[in-house]
């Protein structure tokens, strides 16, 4: 269920994931498209907007769009899941996506070295991904 009460499979949807199925699946999905320290990061004792962040980089803005494009379509077809919201595709040196249960950060290298958002959620738990 989103924050807004809405399931966050749209209707004639695939199967539903639970908020921590999807953040391993999202971050299952970044790491086979070779995204570099994948990290989950269990929010739900910090903020009540969203329950996980997966935070990963890419060397380049092409591979960071290939993440990107890699786990929308993938949720997409399996589960028929697609992001309430999406910034910086364009750009592709940060690109979020937001999935309401779980928030996605796809980064360059530098641009996450620039914003740091393990630091500054560093009071959640957090796992990597393999």
């Amino acid at each position: 269920m989103g924050d807004d009460g809405r399931p966050n499979t749209p209707a004639g949807g695939g199967t539903q994931l639970a908020p921590d199925a999807l953040a391993d699946r999202i971050a299952a999905i970044a790491s086979d498209r070779k995204a570099i320290d994948v990290r989950v990061l269990d929010l739900r004792e910090v903020v009540s907007y969203t329950d996980y962040f997966v935070i990963c980089s890419g060397n380049t803005d092409r591979q960071t769009k290939a993440i990107h494009d890699a786990i929308r379509q993938e949720l997409k077809d399996a589960h028929g899941l697609l992001p309430r919201q999406v910034e910086g595709d364009r750009e592709a040196r940060w690109i979020l996506m937001d999935y309401l249960d779980c928030v996605v950060h796809v980064f360059t290298a530098d641009a996450r070295d620039y914003y740091r958002l393990e630091q500054l959620w560093g009071e959640a738990p957090a796992r990597t991904q393999e």
